[in-house]
C-alpha cells in the first residue's frame, strides 16, 4: 500500500505542447491516501486511462512527477513500483489452467507452493470460478477471461495499489454487481491502494470512496458521493452524475435572486453580481410540480420508472427535469415548478460560485 502524489503533473502527446488545449492531461496536484479506494470517472476521451497509466508507468509524463509514499517513481518502470493493473479486455496465457493464471504472479515472486494453492483457492472462490481451476484459459468466454484478470490482479496482498482501466465492460450485469461487492470486501479485508477507471457513474458511486470527476483532460471535483450529489462543483458534475442529471439554466443573479428569463427564483444566500456565463443548476430531485407556485413549464411528457417519477418539462426553451415520488399526484393543471432555495447552485464560466460568507467543498476540504 501506498500514498501516490501527483506533483504539478500534465502530459501532452505532442511532442511539443505549447497551450493549455494541446495536454491531454492538464496539471494536477493531488494526493491519493494510503489505503483509500477511488474512482476515475468521466466520459470517453476525458484523460481516465491517460492518468492510471502515467500512474502505473506505462506512460510518462510530459511534467510532473508521480511519488509512492515520497519517493520520486516519476521514471521507474512499471515492475519497479509494485502494482496490479487490470485491463479493460481481458489479458490471459490461454495455454495455462486458470489456476495458474492465478497462480503466475505468486510464483513469479517466489511463494511456496502451499501458499499459493490456497491463495488461488481463495480468489479462485471470490471470483466465482472455484469449479474451473482446472481448465485451460483458451475457450472459455470473454467474461470468464476478464473474471481470471481480475482475480490475478487481486492475488498479491502486498503491491502498493490496484489499478483498474474499465475492468467490467466485458462483465454481465449480474457478475459486474458481484464483482464489485468483492472489490469492496478486498479494500476492506486488505486496505489496498485502489483506482478504478470507470465511465459509469454507478460503478463509481458504489465502489469508491472518493470519486475524481474528469472533464476535457482536468480533474473538475473530487468528493465522496453524497458531495459531488448534493454541491457539484462544475456544471459537468451536475449533468453527469444523476439520471436524470441537474437542471442548469441561463440567469441573471444579484443578490439573493437568479432571474431566469422572465421569472425570478429566490436563492438561499447572496450573490455579488457576476459577469460571463451564470447559470443556476437544481438537480430534479430538489424540483417541485405545482399548480400554483414557481416557473411556468409546459409538461411533454412523465415517465414512470416504477420507484419515481420523471417529468420532463419546458421553461421558454429550456427543457427542465422533476423527480416526483412513486405515489405523488401529477395531474393535467399542474404546470408550475419550484425550487427548494438551499438546493439552487449558482455557476459562473461552468464552476460553482459560492454564496458571499460560505466555502465551497473544495475549499473547505
Amino acid at each position: 500500500m501506498a500514498k501516490i502524489t501527483l506533483d504539478n503533473l500534465a502530459h501532452s502527446y505532442l511532442p511539443s505542447p505549447t497551450t493549455e488545449d494541446d495536454f491531454a492531461l492538464k496539471e494536477l496536484n493531488h494526493d491519493w491516501v494510503d489505503g483509500a479506494a477511488y474512482a476515475l470517472l468521466g466520459a470517453s476521451g476525458c484523460g481516465k486511462s491517460t492518468l492510471l497509466n502515467i500512474i502505473s508507468g506505462l506512460l510518462h509524463p510530459s511534467q510532473g512527477r508521480i511519488l509512492f509514499d515520497g519517493q520520486d517513481v516519476t521514471h521507474a518502470p512499471t515492475a519497479e513500483r509494485n502494482i496490479a493493473q487490470v485491463f479493460q479486455f481481458p489479458v490471459v496465457y490461454d495455454t495455462m489452467t486458470v489456476q495458474d493464471n492465478l497462480a503466475f504472479p505468486l510464483r513469479n515472486r517466489g511463494h511456496d507452493e502451499a501458499y499459493v494453492a490456497a491463495r488461488v483457492q481463495e480468489i479462485g472462490r471470490m471470483i466465482g470460478m472455484e469449479e474451473m481451476l482446472k481448465k485451460k484459459a483458451r475457450g472459455l468466454t470473454a467474461d470468464a477471461k476478464q473474471k481470471i484478470s481480475l482475480g490475478r490482479g487481486m492475488v498479491r496482498k502486498d503491491v502498493n495499489a490496484l489499478l483498474f482501466d474499465e475492468p467490467l465492460t466485458v462483465i454481465d450485469p449480474h457478475m459486474k454487481w458481484e464483482l464489485r461487492t468483492q472489490l469492496k470486501k478486498l479494500h476492506h479485508d486488505f486496505g489496498h491502494t485502489m483506482i478504478y477507471v470507470t465511465h459509469d457513474q454507478t460503478e463509481a458511486l458504489t465502489f469508491a470512496d472518493k470519486v475524481v470527476v474528469m472533464y476535457d483532460g482536468r480533474v473538475v471535483q473530487i468528493g465522496t458521493p453524497e458531495e459531488l450529489f448534493e454541491q457539484p462543483e462544475h456544471t459537468f458534475v451536475g449533468y453527469f452524475i444523476g439520471s436524470p442529471g441537474m437542471n442548469v439554466l441561463p440567469a441573471q443573479v444579484e443578490g439573493t435572486t437568479a432571474q431566469v428569463g422572465s421569472q425570478a427564483i429566490q436563492l438561499a444566500g447572496g450573490y455579488k453580481a457576476a459577469s460571463g456565463k451564470v447559470e443556476i443548476g437544481v438537480r430534479p430531485e430538489f424540483a417541485k410540480l405545482s399548480q400554483t407556485e414557481g416557473l411556468p413549464v409546459t409538461v411533454r411528457r412523465i415517465e414512470d420508472v416504477g420507484r419515481h417519477k420523471i417529468i420532463r418539462a419546458n421553461f421558454e426553451g429550456h427543457d427542465i427535469n422533476i423527480i416526483a415520488g412513486e405515489d405523488d399526484h401529477v395531474s393535467a393543471d399542474m404546470n408550475r415548478v419550484s425550487f427548494d432555495p438551499a438546493r439552487v447552485n449558482v455557476y459562473v464560466n461552468d464552476w460553482r460560485v459560492a454564496p458571499e460568507g460560505a466555502q465551497s467543498v473544495g475549499e473547505a476540504a
